[in-house]
């Protein structure tokens, strides 16, 4: 039986081993980090981002099975989970269009879309002017339950946590409705692209 010094040693052993192993593999996962973000200095963040999660969670690692693709699969689920992140944030606005949303309020009729005081929001007239026709109709012949939670979700950029809290329905079920109403809309404005081109 060994000593708690010796077991101590011998963890220490096995951490330099497997950081070796692993920065031994710098090169090839900065390579593919290139090509997925086309820019050096993001390649670079994606690799110190991929060895600092590797580091932390070395210890369940299994030595002997293999290491260039747990850091491979650590190195692309960190890219597409920053795609998707920088895609949630990406917010275009349109300067002119808030200008003449606002504007506009007075001058508009009331709509469907009413806020606190009875009348439309900016925001509601906003979203009438700036979602294009086909989407609108997309988004309007999604079922309800679908519809809610994309809308939610995409438009109002509420967490599934609050989501499944507003609709009283599980986490898991709410991701899957936007999933699902993800798809759905894809395929209708797939299908009205074909359509117009």
């Amino acid at each position: 039986m060994r000593s708690p010094e010796e077991r101590s040693d011998r963890a220490s052993d096995n951490r330099r081993a497997f950081e070796g192993a692993a920065l031994a593999l710098i090169e090839s996962l900065y390579r593919t980090a290139r090509r997925l973000t086309r820019a050096p200095a993001d390649a670079e963040d994606l690799v110190q981002d991929t060895y600092l999660k590797a580091f932390r969670a070395a210890d369940t690692f299994e030595p002997g099975t293999n290491l260039r693709a747990w850091l491979f699969t650590i190195l692309h689920n960190t890219a597409r989970n920053r795609a998707r992140d920088r895609a949630r944030d990406a917010v275009v606005v349109d300067s002119a269009a808030v200008e003449d949303a606002a504007d506009g309020l007075a001058a508009h009729d009331l709509g469907t879309l009413a806020g606190p005081g009875g009348g439309e929001t900016p925001e509601s007239l906003l979203l009438r002017e700036t979602l294009a026709p086909e989407l609108r109709a997309a988004i309007d012949a999604l079922p309800e339950v679908f519809r809610a939670a994309v809308w939610l979700r995409d438009v109002e950029e509420f967490s599934y946590a609050e989501i499944a809290d507003m609709l009283q329905v599980p986490p898991g079920t709410v991701m899957s409705r936007i999933s699902r109403g993800r798809r759905l809309l894809f395929e209708r404005l797939h299908h009205l692209k074909q359509i117009h081109a």
